[in-house]
């Protein structure tokens, strides 16, 4: 016996050898007796492999076989080899006792001490010899290829290794955000931030400071708990990050901050931005008002003068800091609103722009967008996500109107006569049923992933390009160039999948999708790279440090260097790949794997115990396939409308999940970690606590292959999880019944294979899903039985699967396949570690069931294993290409009368089915042959330790199978391994020298470095690229501005994000030259005030200063396109003050109501809308 028992175990046991035992413990002593008698013990020994010792029934046996007949030495026996080992011992070398494997009821404790003997040399047998199927090594069954270094993608620095879904609850990462020193993300308990330094450092470990999940990241530093941050923005200079969040706040955080222990650092100014849903966007306009945007359309803007008043308020005064800054807000929805019209749509405000080279801000929504003056904040244009401008009355109501309605209005548009046709009663139950499941599927699949298209053009991502052209992300994967007016210009496909996220440098745009990849374009649309940067959506692209970070739905940061793919590169992944030993680790779990169809049964604890109880104690994964947990008409067909919702499970599964776990000990040794039910098939999986830190990312997944592929009498669930960062998926079967269903059952799992995708368990409708399922069911309960009394279960079934295999199809997720990267590839094709169990329904062929029970009866599995089905289709490579089984030895475990243990219980009636292997366990590890060994390149090799039946359950005509495993994972340590980056960046010479040709900023020239503004005047500032091979990038900012007389010394101070003051316009503020190239930028006066400017009749910001020359400081900001690395140059802008220059507005308009505001701007709109241009004319004239 493979799996041996500990000290400790085995005293378990003998306490069960002393247990009252069964009622049907007579009848097994009775059958034990007879099989000593009957079973041949003198058979010849082949000199090539040789077997263990193996019992049918060993409840009551004392000692056992001796040994087997070998099997024929026929062509056939070169598809069995043993699992590659260096040691040369045979099989039957090892010497062991499989007795305690089924025995423990009875009272002899003999039998305890011998599996306690057994099991103490267990570590030292070999694993069984396997059986391989054919067909494995290409296309969609070949094994993944893995390597130390990922070949394919550019060398990543690992800041944030992707954490376990489960360490994050309450904490996922949403979004990220860079200072030229850190690097900040928004968490849903706060914010958090790196510092640049530290990126190489090695992780807290353990018993560190940092929480599970967080062992391996660099050191970070941590917020106090504040409600979810929904996005960040960041403010240099102020040297603040601003941060909106889910209770309708915006917070401040000071950057660079250094704390000095764990105590978690807090927050600084913090005000009531919304009080009725939460901050989705935060922009800092070109004049350093803070603009955020909310749900139903609300757009509100904070001043900056009311936020620079309240910054330099003391802590103690925090309250009237906030309310400070709350009654300077401009609601600017409220504005464009007259008469309950609203100019602007009501979806939410997910992304604000601010355009710093034409000085406006775009609200982007799902479908529609909202163009606005950053200084006037005034309305420019409204238009659709297909350039279409909409001067439009909000028709968000109507659109969502209630879905009883939606029926209503369509019943009452159908036409008289045809409402009186009829048509069969057949055909008028089957379009109730569909139109039941529809009506579900439409509510319960709002606001997922269920495209329509409509949903194929929404807004998911926003970006202004240094070449001043808008480009927006659609979830369809199109990318969308438009201009600084608002007009759509081309579009670019390069991805089937959703494009969530931008970000750009120079002249390269990088696009993150939700399928994990990462892509690098031209400012032209052409696609230059594109690689997998994770194994999840990618939610966020950043700039900082020389590199781009990208943030994983899962919580996963990673930088990429900002000339990637490139030379950095090519020297990087060979430095790295040899130091493979320093950062690779060894892993040993064993996994245990049951299946049984239990027959709608539920058997005693004692069955349970010794199925599963009895051999938990030396694995560390549990694993448990049922087949027909639950079956019937009626059960069947109200599953598969549950499905179509997204709700799965049983009382019964339920009851089983929950008697397997008190066999196992579940709650002080296992935790049950999830599970998921189709119909009457159900996988559930538990971990050794011991294990849980590393296991993790449970998805579930199932696929039906019932009457129209619809229903889950037939079919596949699964379990895909993380074991020490490799993924391991597990399904359990139930194929095709009947001799000779051998296509049909071969097409069952090719159907599963290709189709099972995993995803998180679904099982959470809404309350109106939930109360739409109900009145569903009963609608469906009563068709059923009506079909079913007056047309039979044929009928029923027939009429069922068409109306809910209709809604099942239009339920597929649309992201399923756009998820994978590598299209039409399958899920289980991208697992490290693919085992499949279940009741696979393959038969023994061309033999009489007289035949197949004498072969049963002497032990002569080696002829019946010719007579498999299973084994002979694999050979042919029609099914579980390339998959590995142990050789069998243990008897047929299909068909048994219940209740009837040993062989004795075979079907002897009428049908006297010939006994069968229907139940079965295969696996795929990552060996491209038996002679791999575990390394990073091949990070998990498996083999079988155990494989036999548990004959003394007799609860089923089936009877329970369970294999044990022992798994070898390499695994990469991530901390160890981002410390050897750092050490390789570092070192390398190459590398340093790229680096310093890299940080190379090209030369430029000012035409003035100051410039004098009349009332109204505008002057030019010429930059002029010396360089001859690189681009400049140039980003026009205000450093400092103050208000002075002749001779007094200048106190400049400067807005958020160093914006300009509302009199100057700087056109374009952002640009790109190339090289020998100048830019011509225009700098403008103008003193035209809003009403929002004045109090009582004069500016806010010119009531002491009216007689002093303003002066700016700007400054011109130098960036070469290939690092992050700046250099800048200064212009002085003084306007002297004149007493003309203020223009003060009419009282009424500066005093008016908000009606009246309204009105004003509504007016206003076609005014404004080619105002940018009109100004840019104006200066050149």
């Amino acid at each position: 016996m493979s799996g041996g028992l500990d000290d400790a175990d085995a005293d378990a046991l003998s306490a069960l050898a002393n247990a009252p035992p069964p009622s049907t413990t007579g009848n097994r002593k009775t059958h034990s007796q007879q099989l000593r008698t009957n079973t041949g013990t003198n058979f010849k020994r082949h000199n090539k492999h040789q077997h263990r010792k193996h019992s049918l029934d060993e409840s009551r046996i004392s000692s056992v076989v001796d040994g087997f007949q070998s099997y024929s030495d026929d062509e056939d026996d070169h598809d069995f080899y043993p699992y590659a080992t260096s040691s040369s011992r045979s099989f039957a070398d090892v010497s062991y006792d499989s007795h305690h494997q089924f025995l423990f009821h009875g009272n002899n404790n003999s039998n305890s001490n011998n599996s306690s003997s057994s099991s103490s040399s267990s570590d030292e047998q070999h694993p069984f010899p396997e059986f391989s199927g054919s067909g494995g090594g290409s296309g969609i069954f070949k094994a993944p290829s893995r390597s130390a270094v990922h070949p394919g993608r550019p060398t990543a620095l690992e800041l944030r290794p992707h954490p376990l879904r489960e360490t994050q609850v309450g904490r996922f990462i949403r979004t990220i955000a860079c200072t030229e020193t850190q690097l900040w993300a928004g968490q849903e308990s706060g914010v958090r931030f790196w510092n640049f330094s530290d990126a190489f450092e090695p992780g807290l470990g353990i018993g560190g400071r940092a929480r599970r999940g967080d062992e391996d990241a660099a050191p970070f530093y941590e917020s106090s708990n504040t409600p979810p941050t929904t996005c960040l923005m960041i403010d240099c200079g102020s040297k603040l990050v601003w941060s909106g969040h889910k209770d309708g706040k915006v917070r401040s955080w000071r950057m660079d901050q250094q704390p000095t222990d764990d105590t978690p650092f807090k927050e600084g100014l913090s005000w009531q931005a919304h009080h009725r849903g939460p901050v989705l966007s935060l922009v800092t306009s070109s004049y350093g008002d803070i603009w955020t945007g909310s749900e139903n359309g609300v757009i509100k803007v904070w001043p900056w003068e009311a936020v620079e008043k309240s910054l330099t308020l003391s802590p103690a005064e925090r309250h009237m800091a906030a309310l400070l800054v709350e009654r300077a807000s401009v609601d600017l929805k409220s504005q464009v609103t007259v008469n309950g019209v609203c100019n602007i749509s009501s979806s939410d405000v997910k992304y604000l722009l601010s355009d710093n080279v034409k000085a406006k801000v775009w609200a982007a929504g799902s479908l529609s967008f909202s163009m606005w003056d950053a200084r006037t904040r005034e309305l420019l244009k409204v238009y659709n996500v297909d350039g279409q401008i909409e001067n439009r009355v909000d028709m968000s109501s109507s659109q969502d109107q209630p879905l009883e309605e939606e029926v209503s209005v369509k019943a009452a548009s159908k036409p008289k006569k045809e409402k009186q046709q009829g048509g069969s009663f057949l055909q008028r139950s089957r379009n109730a049923i569909i139109g039941a499941a529809d009506a579900v599927r439409r509510v319960a699949t709002k606001g997922t992933g269920a495209f329509s298209a409509e949903d194929a053009k929404k807004t998911e991502a926003l970006l202004l390009a240094y070449d001043g052209m808008i480009w927006t992300g659609c979830s369809n994967g199109v990318l969308v160039q438009w201009d600084a007016n608002g007009n759509r210009l081309h579009d670019f496909h390069h991805h089937h999948c959703a494009v969530l996220c931008f970000c750009t440098y120079g002249p390269r745009i990088w696009i993150g999708y939700v399928s994990g990849m990462v892509q690098v374009i031209d400012l032209e649309g052409n696609l230059i790279a594109g690689w997998i940067a994770h194994n999840g959506p990618v939610i966020k692209l950043v700039v900082g440090n020389g590199s781009i970070f990208s943030l994983a739905t899962h919580g996963g940061i990673r930088g990429w260097y900002i000339s990637s793919p490139g030379p950095l590169d090519n020297i990087l992944r060979p430095e790295l790949a040899k130091r493979e030993h320093m950062y690779t680790t060894l892993e040993t779990v064993k996994i245990m794997v049951g299946t049984w169809n239990v027959g709608q049964g539920k058997p005693c604890q004692e069955a349970l115990i010794s199925w599963l109880g009895s051999q938990a104690s030396n694995v560390d994964i549990v694993v448990v396939g049922l087949q027909e947990v639950e079956m019937g008409a009626g059960f069947l067909a109200m599953s598969a409308a549950k499905e179509t919702i997204g709700v799965e499970g049983s009382t019964n599964g339920q009851w089983w999940q929950d008697a397997i776990g008190k066999a196992m000990g579940e709650g002080s040794v296992f935790e049950r970690v999830g599970s998921r039910q189709l119909a009457g098939l159900l996988i559930a999986i538990w971990v050794r606590k011991s294990l849980r830190t590393h296991v993790g990312d449970l998805d579930v997944a199932a696929v039906a292959c019932g009457l129209g592929r619809t229903f889950g009498n037939k079919g596949g669930v699964g379990l895909r999880l993380r074991v020490y960062d490799r993924i391991m998926c597990f399904v359990n079967c139930h194929l095709a019944a009947h001799l000779e269903a051998v296509n049909r059952r071969n097409a069952d799992f090719d159907h599963i294979y290709r189709n099972i995708t995993f995803g998180r368990s679904i099982n959470n409708a809404s309350g109106m899903a939930q109360y739409l399922f109900l009145c569903c069911s009963l609608a469906f309960t009563y068709l059923f039985w009506v079909l079913y009394s007056s047309f039979g279960l044929p009928w029923v079934l027939l009429i069922l699967s068409a109306g809910v295999s209709s809604t099942a199809q239009m339920l597929r997720p649309a992201t399923s396949v756009a998820i994978n990267p590598d299209e039409g590839k399958p899920d289980l094709a991208e697992a490290d570690l693919v085992i499949f169990c279940g009741d696979f329904n393959y038969r023994l062929f061309g033999i009489t069931y007289d035949e197949a029970r004498d072969f049963v009866s002497q032990r002569s599995f080696d002829w019946l294993r010719e007579k498999d089905q299973l084994r002979a289709e694999m050979k042919a490579g029609k099914v579980f290409q390339g998959m590995r089984e142990a050789i069998i030895k243990f008897p047929p475990t299909y068909k048994f009368e219940r209740g009837k243990p040993g062989l004795g219980g075979y079907d002897s009636g009428e049908k006297k089915r010939i006994p069968a292997w229907c139940d079965r366990i295969l696996y795929r590890d990552n060996r491209s042959s038996p002679t791999s060994e575990c390394s990073l390149a091949c990070p998990v090799v498996a083999s079988i330790w155990q494989y036999e039946a548990c004959m003394d359950v007799t609860e089923s005509d089936h009877k329970p199978v369970r294999c044990k495993f022992k798994v070898q994972i390499s695994h990469v340590d991530r901390s160890v391994r981002r410390q050897q980056f750092g050490k390789i960046f570092m070192s390398n010479e190459k590398i340093r020298s790229i680096c310093e040709e890299l940080r190379c900023v090209p030369e430029i020239a000012l035409s003035t470095n100051k410039i004098v503004l009349q009332n109204q005047d505008t002057r030019s500032l010429t930059i002029t690229n010396r360089s001859n091979k690189d681009d400049a990038m140039f980003q026009i900012l205000c450093e400092g501005q103050t208000a002075v007389k002749d001779n007094e010394e200048a106190e400049y101070r400067h807005r958020g994000s160093f914006g300009f003051p509302r009199w100057l316009e700087v056109a374009p503020a952002v640009g790109i030259i190339k090289p020998g190239s100048s830019a011509e930028v225009s700098i403008h006066h103008d003193e035209t005030h809003t009403f929002e400017d004045f109090s009582e009749g004069a500016p806010q910001s010119w009531r002491s200063e009216d007689t002093r020359d303003k002066v700016v400081i700007l400054s011109v900001v130098i960036r070469s396109s290939r690092s992050t690395e700046t250099r800048s140059h200064h212009c002085q802008v003084r306007h002297p003050f004149s007493p003309k220059t203020t223009t003060n507005p009419e009282p009424s308009k500066a005093h008016g109501s908000k009606k009246h505001q309204g009105g004003t701007h509504h007016r206003s709109f076609a005014k404004h809308s080619d105002r940018g241009d009109e100004h840019q004319r104006s200066r050149h004239d």
